[in-house]
């Protein structure tokens, strides 16, 4: 039992360092990074507040009013506003989105539910009688960064 374990410890370390050289010589490897989103909002009107948006990843959450992936707040400077989703995995996503003119966090309406605050969803979608559809607003994200452009109306 004795031998196996002396003879397994010296396999080990040849093994170990055999490979030294290799091991602590070679060249950095990059680690690739999950990429970013970068959504930037032009059109904007009043130079107020921030823009609030929401990012989906299912049709069934756009559509539904689920859950998103994850939302975030992008100050407005001037007639643009941009906001970065780090670390997202490739595949097909949605943004809805609101001028938040007033800094209130809430997407002003009328008392029958119309909004009266500008709003906007990805690829500039519009909807039909109500907040455009999943079909019309989704997009892929690639393996790579992507930048994305949405005219708040």
């Amino acid at each position: 039992m004795k031998i196996i374990a002396a003879t397994a410890a010296a396999f080990i370390a040849i093994v170990i360092i055999g490979n030294a050289t290799s091991v602590f010589a070679a060249e950095p490897v990059a680690v690739s990074a999950a990429p970013a989103l970068t959504v930037r909002f032009t059109g904007i009107e009043t130079p107020t507040g921030a823009v609030m948006l929401s990012l989906f990843a299912s049709e069934a959450a756009f559509d539904a009013g689920g859950k998103p992936v994850a939302s975030l707040m992008a100050p407005v400077n001037g007639d643009s506003a941009q906001a970065v989703f780090p670390g997202l995995a490739p595949g097909r996503y949605a943004v809805k989105a609101f001028h938040d003119i007033d800094s209130d966090g809430n997407m002003g309406t009328t008392p029958f539910g119309m909004p009266t605050e500008p709003f906007a969803f990805s690829n500039d979608a519009i909807g039909d009688g109500g907040p455009a559809r999943w079909a019309a607003a989704s997009f892929d994200l690639a393996a790579a960064d992507t930048v994305h452009s949405i005219k708040i109306r």
